[in-house]
């Protein structure tokens, strides 16, 4: 029997990835998951966007030590900040946040249980780092704080395209 192709299957997965101030942690989550995603050919099957939980740094790129950093590991982080709002809930398919603190920021802001059930943790998709609770913020760290986030979530990201890989084949 032959499969037959419906809308669903060509349906975009949608994932927001949500920080504090979306300068360091969600726009390296954004710029790497789809570099991760074009790499394994499914960056057509996925839309991708950050956003924080604050509007301290609306409109601004993402930090320059998070950027630089970035740029070593081959990553372009070229996004403008913007505020999370209870309204991406009805965009995205999934919701991460970098740690529990996003995490319960997200879970206030949910208006129904459908959107709950959209909320994750990066740290629920880390392989590499068992026990790891969060992606720690680098904002107030050095170039060691910069690489270690880059580092979880490089993990996260990975791990959490091995979770959609079924639905990204289809």
């Amino acid at each position: 029997m032959n499969k037959q192709t419906t809308s669903h299957d060509n349906k975009k997965t949608s994932i927001l990835f949500v920080c504090l101030g979306n300068i360091c942690r969600s726009p390296a989550a954004e710029g790497i998951m789809k570099q991760l995603a074009e790499q394994r050919g499914w960056g057509h099957r996925l839309d991708i966007d950050s956003a924080g939980i604050g509007s301290w740094h609306v409109g601004q790129l993402p930090d320059s030590r998070m950027r630089r950093h970035g740029a070593r590991h081959g990553y372009d982080f070229s996004s403008r900040a913007r505020q999370f709002s209870p309204k991406d809930f009805d965009r995205f398919d999934l919701v991460v946040g970098m740690d529990a603190e996003n995490v319960a920021d997200l879970r206030r802001q949910a208006r129904r249980a459908s959107d709950e059930q959209k909320i994750r943790c990066m740290a629920d998709y880390l392989r590499r780092h068992p026990g790891q609770a969060s992606v720690p913020d680098p904002y107030y760290g050095g170039d060691r704080d910069f690489e270690w986030a880059i580092e979880l979530i490089e993990d996260g990201c990975e791990g959490l395209l091995s979770d959609l890989e079924e639905t990204l084949r289809r």
